[in-house]
């Protein structure tokens, strides 16, 4: 397990040095942040996650040497804590230049279940305690918006965020008809960071199809995340989102959506009702087995409601987006990275799918997968290796009872990334359809989450219910389809 996090490790600091190479071969040129502001300008982005790259190279180089003739459990160790600076390093360094790095990071913190729990504890400030902005900065982006500074807009504004991610921070207000709000405001510089990410991504990525994955379409794939991103960096986009998934979820039995507070928010600003409640760490270490059975139910099916019914849904499924209730219901806080299906995307996507889940059918699903873009003819693949590999993380779904766990979602990615492995000439050959990106996303954000909570339940029978109209397998099964019946009457 600490070879595997090492190499987890390994391609964390990979991934920083890739996107600082292909910006230098971008060709694109330095540009200025805004002074005090946390997000960097790209030239020392760029400079930023080379050095990352050389410390913890030369840590590991360290580790190694250290390493030479020792037991094999002095070794384990020495891997580990290679494992666990190096998260502290990364954290520390993606937290502090935010955009898309930042998401990078955020994903694999809690995704990676190679890492130790101490690296990925780590990793997990990025979740919602990254390095916030200086108080006059963001006092700065509300005069600018709403034409006056916090403290005479609003009855109590707190200086310091009680929350910081990848795009903004989150400060607790009090408006003057005594609400109590949660404001989220924007990073002054970030459009300008992100897009020198993702233009230094688009490079990587042709790189990276052209040595290893040479059917990945690297300009759909970063066109799809560019569009989403950029949509996440106007607010007033995400208030609509909110106002949505709000209306949407109208009454439900225990989805909480956060009413929007449309006054106060702007293009950089977005004001919603404050939500009290746990934290996930608080949620998996205070509450009963039950109550995290249950909000991990909750969370699963909220979103195959929005996938399979609504064809709108959140596409940033981590940990720092959710709060938790004593009674398993769970709010959710945050509509910025959002996917729409557009007319007939779904339907493009979900015959493989079921050739998968539904029909189990290996001939089945690689025709499929041609006709949807995931394989190019004349592959020449077999089709029980393609089935074996593509079938590995919907295997709580070939199953009546499954339980997710932190080992099965270790075990599911390593063999996803096993580029050497007995699938390799299935990975070489492979695309992900732009429509895909979200969507892969949120199955494996979920999936990592429910490990966590080591989530039990009849998951075939309750993905049917979406997918295939089926009768309720669970008593929120139930619940739900009630309500849904009640709105439908109306």
């Amino acid at each position: 397990m600490q070879k595997k996090a090492v190499a987890s490790l390994a391609s964390i600091v990979a991934l920083a040095a890739g996107l600082a190479t292909a910006a230098q071969k971008a060709g694109k040129k330095a540009s200025d942040g805004v002074v005090g502001s946390p997000v960097a300008s790209r030239f020392s982005r760029s400079a930023k996650v080379w050095k990352l790259s050389a410390r913890n190279s030369a840590r590991f180089a360290v580790s190694r040497v250290r390493g030479i003739g020792s037991a094999e459990a002095r070794r384990a160790e020495l891997d580990e804590q290679f494992a666990i600076k190096t998260a502290a390093d990364v954290a520390k360094e993606l937290g502090e230049m935010k955009g898309v790095l930042m998401k990078a990071g955020q994903l694999i913190s809690f995704i990676f279940e190679a890492l130790p729990d101490e690296a990925q504890d780590a990793l997990a400030t990025l979740q919602a305690d990254a390095a916030p902005m200086a108080p006059t900065l963001a006092a700065g982006v509300v005069r600018d918006d709403l034409g006056k500074p916090p403290e005479k807009i609003f009855l109590d504004w707190t200086d310091m965020p009680v929350a910081a991610a990848s795009i903004g921070q989150v400060h607790r207000a009090v408006t003057p008809d005594g609400r109590d709000v949660a404001v989220k405001v924007q990073y002054p510089g970030v459009h300008e960071a992100i897009e020198s990410d993702l233009d230094a991504a688009e490079v990587m990525y042709a790189m990276f199809s052209s040595m290893m994955l040479k059917g990945l379409d690297a300009k759909g794939l970063v066109d799809e995340l560019r569009s989403r991103m950029r949509e996440e960096l106007d607010y007033r986009l995400e208030a609509s989102n909110v106002a949505e998934f709000e209306q949407r979820f109208a009454g439900h039995p225990w989805v909480r959506i956060p009413k929007l507070v449309p006054d106060y928010s702007t293009e950089h600003l977005l004001t919603t009702e404050w939500i009290d409640g746990m934290t996930f760490d608080q949620l998996r270490r205070q509450e009963s087995t039950e109550t995290k059975q249950r909000a991990a139910e909750v969370l699963w099916r909220f979103s195959q409601n929005a996938i399979h019914r609504y064809g709108i849904f959140n596409g940033d499924p981590h940990p720092g987006n959710y709060k938790f209730h004593h009674d398993g219901s769970v709010s959710f806080l945050d509509y910025g990275l959002v996917k729409r299906w557009s007319p007939g995307e779904w339907e493009t996507l979900k015959p493989a799918m079921d050739a998968i889940i539904v029909d189990r059918d290996p001939e089945l699903l690689v025709r499929r997968m041609e006709s949807s873009g995931f394989l190019r003819s004349g592959h020449g693949l077999d089709a029980g290796l393609v089935y074996d590999y593509v079938s590995s993380p919907y295997v709580p779904y070939l199953t009546d009872e499954f339980t997710f766990t932190r080992e099965w979602m270790r075990d599911t990615l390593a063999t996803i990334l096993d580029v050497q492995g007995p699938h390799a000439p299935v990975i070489e050959q492979l695309n992900m359809p732009p429509s895909f990106v979200i969507l892969d996303r949120v199955i494996w954000g979920v999936s990592a989450i429910l490990g966590k909570l080591e989530a039990h339940g009849p998951w075939r029978a309750m993905l049917l219910e979406y997918t295939n109209d089926g009768e309720p397998a669970t008593e929120l099964g139930a619940t739900e389809a009630a309500w849904t019946r009640s709105r439908s009457s109306h």
